[in-house]
């Protein structure tokens, strides 16, 4: 009888995974030795393994420039980052080595890019796309950079008031963008996004506002689906609608040459995760180019934003459950040394599912639990994983620790969970490590932050300054 978890993983799923391997029973991560990791620096603990940012960028782009090439594609393809992913100094610096570009969505995004430029990391032949809805600092810094003779810099239009606002603020002439206020699936509680212009309202937009204005340029049509890119008639027809409005525009307007897909291309969240990456690009490529054939315009040149693409399979999260409650017959709750609001809180506020795997003990019996944080919230759990609405792991045993990890949990949790401040119950966030390869390949480590403190919270909640 096969009672091991080694066992179960063989029989649910093809094991070892690329990024997944088995070394003396532990759990490896692109050849990393995840339990000399927590040996060395304890549990619980964050990390960032930076190659993974650049082999998905470089990735992404092999797809794109292969379909490009397939179908004589004359336009160019841009892969720029979706900043709000990660905002992090490692994962930019990671990231703008590959020959890529920014996308930003606040006001103090264009510090970063400020930053990035005086420190050489981003040059004016670096493309800066602003999206988002633009107050008066968001207005006054995109005129800085524009000023300041960076022309990439392309604000993308989000409602009609932006455009003589930034007008005003702007020396000369500047190129913008244009935004679609895209249509929601019917399953959402709204029908079309509250970011951008309707389709309907975007030519009599740009006749009425744009089309006589010496100084101003229309450049790009930005495009986005929050359901993400996936291969649904759900999809394709936005596209669709998308490429219709493109090609009006483009009809009137001669200065637009590009077009902004913006993200949405999945990340793994299950070992059993399958998506056709390369048939999807093939296939929008394919979308963009017949209809503008057929309506006799130019090809556009194609933008992506790849967010959580980019920087979501480099991090993990690592616990180690430090407890077994028993509340009834039937469930056993592991508890963890940490919170999963706190830490991963897209698994309480959207159910977001990763990659659950143990680190440790991989030949021994397993046995159906659920997870708990340590915050007094009953909402801190997380108890469904790739088996639907069961978690296995291997049995509970007082004395022989076991560790757990989620995987490919880069993109957005630390920004959401507040990284530095104040955390629910003041649970504190954990070490966050970053892991590197050096010149000859081998496996570096640096602690990028220490464990939150008392001192720490005490400070923020003004206690510090009471004698």
């Amino acid at each position: 009888m096969k009672t091991k978890y080694i066992d179960l993983i063989d029989q649910s799923f093809y094991f070892p995974q690329e990024e997944f391997t088995l070394a003396e029973n532990n759990l490896q991560f692109h050849g990393i030795d995840l339990m000399e990791l927590v040996k060395t620096y304890g549990a619980p603990l964050k990390f960032t393994y930076l190659p993974q940012i650049s082999n998905n960028i470089n990735r992404a782009k092999f797809w794109f420039q292969d379909a490009i090439k397939r179908h004589d594609y004359k336009g160019d393809y841009h892969y720029c980052y979706c900043t709000k992913s990660s905002h992090f100094s490692h994962v930019l610096n990671e990231a703008l080595k590959n020959d890529i570009h920014i996308e930003t969505s606040s006001a103090f995004d264009i510090d970063i890019v400020k930053n990035l430029i005086k420190s050489g990391k981003l040059s004016k032949e670096n493309y800066v796309l602003c999206n988002g809805f633009k107050r008066d600092k968001y207005i006054e810094n995109i005129a800085e950079l524009i000023n300041g003779s960076h022309k990439k810099c392309i604000p993308i239009i989000d409602n009609y008031e932006e455009l003589n606002l930034l007008t005003e603020a702007i020396d000369g002439s500047f190129n913008v963008g244009i935004r679609i206020a895209s249509e929601e699936e019917p399953k959402f509680e709204f029908y079309t996004s509250r970011l951008g212009i309707g389709y309907k309202n975007i030519v009599p937009f740009y006749n009425r506002e744009i089309k006589d204005q010496k100084n101003v340029n229309l450049k790009m049509l930005h495009f986005f689906i929050n359901t993400g890119i996936r291969d649904t008639s759900y999809y394709w027809n936005e596209l669709l609608k998308c490429l219709k409005v493109y090609i009006q525009l483009k009809k009137v307007c001669p200065t637009l040459d590009s077009l902004n897909i913006g993200g949405g291309f999945p990340i793994k969240n299950s070992l059993a995760f399958e998506y056709d990456y390369q048939y999807m690009v093939d296939e929008i490529i394919h979308q963009i180019q017949r209809a503008c054939e057929e309506a006799d315009v130019d090809v556009p040149h194609i933008f992506t934003e790849f967010g959580s693409f980019t920087v979501g399979e480099s991090g993990g999260a690592i616990y180690q459950v430090l407890y077994q409650k028993q509340q009834n017959d039937r469930e056993k709750w592991n508890m963890i040394d940490s919170s999963f609001i706190t830490t991963l809180p897209d698994s309480w506020a959207i159910s977001k599912r990763f990659i659950m795997l143990p680190l440790n003990r991989w030949n021994e019996e397993y046995e159906r639990v659920l997870l708990g944080g340590l915050t007094c919230d009953s909402d801190d759990y997380y108890n469904s994983e790739q088996n639907l609405n069961a978690i296995y792991l291997p049995k509970y045993i007082k004395n022989n620790p076991l560790y757990i990890g989620f995987f490919n949990t880069g993109a957005y949790q630390e920004s959401v969970g507040g990284f530095g401040g104040l955390q629910h119950c003041l649970i504190p966030s954990p070490k966050q490590v970053l892991i590197d390869r050096d010149d000859h390949g081998n496996v570096v480590t640096k602690l990028f932050s220490e464990q939150q403190t008392a001192n720490d919270f005490l400070k923020i909640l003004g206690y510090d300054e009471q004698n």
